[in-house]
């Protein structure tokens, strides 16, 4: 039997279910849509004017409350995203495809982030009216502290997040700002704010994981715990693999992450979104709760992959019941 749910029932506030659109968030995201198309921003725009759920939005800002440590995490990104790139180098340096990808991982060692990878650009990731003249996403992502984490959705977990995003706003500019400095120009993307692309689904392409059931990426080392930024650019970078490790599967079979969901977003099936059959959380089930607790975070914390130490040995085991029936015994 599953643990009592501590947040159920939920009711929404009446007063931000009063601003809801008369369009679904879930029409925006293209759900039950059988045909590839670019997606549009449901959330989380730089200008909450320009989207539906504008005025939802807004409300998530009136509504969070004035916790001194998110403040400081908050201004700490603001300085971040506002400080200037480095001048693009009049030459650019010459180096193999291998050895620029090997070159990011000075960042990871540094301390900028924890995973680095590269991909090609596809352009179902451009959201709807973005453009870009960059062929190549690299990938970061940088690791949540556990501890701080797993209390969600209260306003520890909240400003970890912020923290991490900050965390991650640095990285993508440290690293586009080093391709500048190489001669090659380069545009970081980061978080939570829409930019010009979709992470995840570049994330899942160069090897980061794989998607879990409740909407986001899932790590053999750090489960659900990470945030992803991207730097776009046309250096030359050699791409790294995708990779899967079962979890797919292991999702398919868990309702960790279902049972601890307040308001019953998580489904159990996969469904069709833009052309992809794919885990996908309801999002006008989840935008009640996430805006009353100023980005929730429940799932994530809860997914059994983002215990420290626990992925790992999941993955192990995974690889390890796969191989027989690999060969066929």
């Amino acid at each position: 039997m599953s643990p009592r749910n501590p947040y159920r029932p939920f009711t929404p506030d009446p007063e931000m279910m009063a601003l809801r659109p008369p369009v679904t968030g879930n029409e925006i995201n293209g759900l039950g849509e059988t045909a590839v198309r670019r997606p549009a921003v449901v959330y989380w725009a730089p200008n909450p004017d320009d989207i539906p759920f504008g005025e939802v939005q807004k409300w998530f800002y009136r509504r969070e409350p004035p916790d001194p440590e998110l403040m400081r995490e908050r201004a700490r990104r603001r300085e971040i995203l506002e400080a200037p790139l480095p001048d693009l180098a009049a030459s650019p340096v010459d180096r193999p495809p291998q050895e620029w990808t090997a070159l990011l991982d000075e960042f990871v060692t540094g301390g900028h982030c924890e995973r680095v990878g590269v991909t090609r650009m596809q352009p179902q990731w451009l959201f709807e009216n973005q453009q870009t003249r960059f062929g190549t996403v690299i990938m970061l992502a940088v690791r949540h502290d556990y501890e701080q984490l797993k209390s969600a959705p209260d306003q520890v977990a909240g400003a970890e997040v912020t923290r991490q995003y900050g965390r991650a706003a640095a990285a993508a500019k440290k690293v586009a700002g080093w391709l500048r400095e190489q001669g090659w120009d380069a545009e970081p993307v980061t978080g939570p704010m829409a930019g010009k692309i979709l992470l995840i689904p570049p994330a899942l392409e160069c090897g980061f994981g794989e998607l879990g059931k409740h909407g986001s990426l899932i790590n053999p080392e750090f489960g659900s715990g990470f945030r992803l930024c991207a730097v776009l650019t046309d250096a030359p970078f050699a791409t790294t693999p995708r990779r899967e490790f079962g979890i797919d599967d292991f999702c398919s079979r868990c309702r960790v992450c279902e049972d601890a969901c307040p308001p019953f977003a998580i489904g159990r099936e996969k469904q069709m979104v833009r052309g992809e059959q794919k885990w996908y959380v309801d999002f006008d089930k989840c935008i009640p709760f996430f805006a009353e607790t100023s980005g929730c975070a429940i799932c994530i914390a809860v997914c059994p992959w983002t215990r420290p130490g626990v992925g790992l040995n999941l993955a192990d085991k995974l690889a390890r019941r796969s191989t027989p029936l690999e060969r066929g015994d």
